[in-house]
C-alpha cells in the first residue's frame, strides 16, 4: 500500500519571500549601522583615553552606505577628519621647528594666550612687558625663563609678576620656566599613542537583528 504526502504552501509566496528580504535588508543594515557607530565610539574614547582631548576624538565619523536606504550590500566606513594628526599620533613622528632652529614647548606655567589662543614666547612677552632669558642646559633641553615671579594664590594658580619691593626684598620671588627649547639639530619632538586594533563585529550584530525581528 502505497502512500503520497501533500504539501501545499498558504499564502503568496512572493509576498512571503518580499517580507524575508525586507527583514534581511534591515537586519544587515542596522548590524552595520551598529558596528559602524561601535568602532567610532571605540576609537573616540582611545583618542580620549590617551590624554589628547574631545576635539580630536571628535574628528572620528562614520558613515553607512547606501545612504537613505537599506540593502542587503549595506556598507560602513570610519575616518578622521584629521588623518594626518591621528596618523602622527599612533605611528610617530617628528614635529620640527619652521626654520629647523629652535623648537619652544610651553609648559604648565606658561599658561595660554587670550581667549585660549597658544601661546608663543613672542606672545607671552607682550602679554606680560618682560622679556624672557634664554637658559643653555648641556645635553638636555634648554628653557626660556622668567625672572622675578611669584606664585599666584588660590584657585587661579599660574604666576605673575613680583612687585617692586617684593623684589627688593626677595619674597617669594623666583625664576620660573615658562619654555622648553630644542637646539639647532634636535629642534624636533616626537609624539606617539599607540592605538589598539578594533574589530568589527557585523555578523552579530545583523544576526541580533534578525532574531528582534522574528
Amino acid at each position: 500500500m502505497s502512500s503520497r504526502l501533500i504539501v501545499a504552501l498558504s499564502g503568496n509566496l512572493q509576498e512571503l519571500m518580499a517580507a524575508e528580504l525586507k527583514v534581511a535588508r534591515h537586519a544587515v543594515t542596522t548590524g552595520v549601522r551598529d558596528a559602524t557607530d561601535g568602532l567610532k565610539g571605540e576609537l573616540r574614547s582611545q583618542i580620549t583615553g590617551a590624554g589628547l582631548g574631545a576635539r580630536l576624538a571628535n574628528t572620528w565619523r562614520g558613515e553607512v552606505y547606501p545612504k537613505g536606504r537599506e540593502s542587503l550590500g549595506a556598507a560602513g566606513l570610519v575616518y578622521s577628519r584629521a588623518p594626518v594628526v591621528v596618523s602622527a599620533h599612533d605611528e610617530g613622528a617628528l614635529i620640527r621647528s619652521k626654520n629647523g632652529f629652535w623648537l619652544s614647548i610651553p609648559l604648565p606655567a606658561a599658561g595660554t594666550g587670550p581667549r585660549g589662543k597658544r601661546i608663543t614666547p613672542g606672545l607671552w612677552e607682550r602679554m606680560r612687558g618682560q622679556r624672557l632669558r634664554f637658559v643653555y642646559r648641556a645635553g638636555k633641553p634648554s628653557l626660556l625663563v622668567a625672572d622675578n615671579q611669584r606664585a599666584r594664590a588660590g584657585k587661579r594658580g599660574g604666576f605673575t609678576t613680583a612687585s617692586v619691593s617684593a623684589q627688593a626684598v626677595g619674597q617669594g620671588a623666583r625664576e620660573c620656566s615658562d619654555f622648553s627649547a630644542g637646539g639647532s639639530g634636535s629642534a624636533q619632538e616626537e609624539v606617539r599613542h599607540q592605538f589598539s586594533r578594533p574589530t568589527l563585529g557585523i555578523p552579530a550584530y545583523t544576526k541580533r537583528h534578525l532574531q528582534l525581528a522574528r
